[in-house]
């Protein structure tokens, strides 16, 4: 599984970037966690940061910012 967090560096993303890490190991799979904070790159896949996006699909994007709950849902979607 390949999770890219998508965010310039600002505290919400680094908050969702960690919700990510927490979901993982609580869900007890592996997961390839790429931060992408190159602005032509999150540009090119989204208009909304911080964003998620799971195995190449967008899962989530903007605020509000997703609670551990809903990232860990979003992570058992794509399993």
């Amino acid at each position: 599984m390949e999770i890219k967090v998508f965010g310039p560096g600002c505290a919400n993303c680094h908050k969702v970037e960690d919700m990510v890490k927490a979901a993982i190991e609580e869900l007890g799979i592996k997961a390839e966690i790429k931060k992408v904070t190159d602005i032509i790159e999150i540009m090119k896949n989204t208009n909304a940061t911080p964003a998620i996006m799971i195995n190449g699909k967008m899962k989530y994007k903007g605020k509000p910012l997703p609670t551990l709950d809903k990232v860990k849902e979003l992570i058992k979607e794509e399993l």
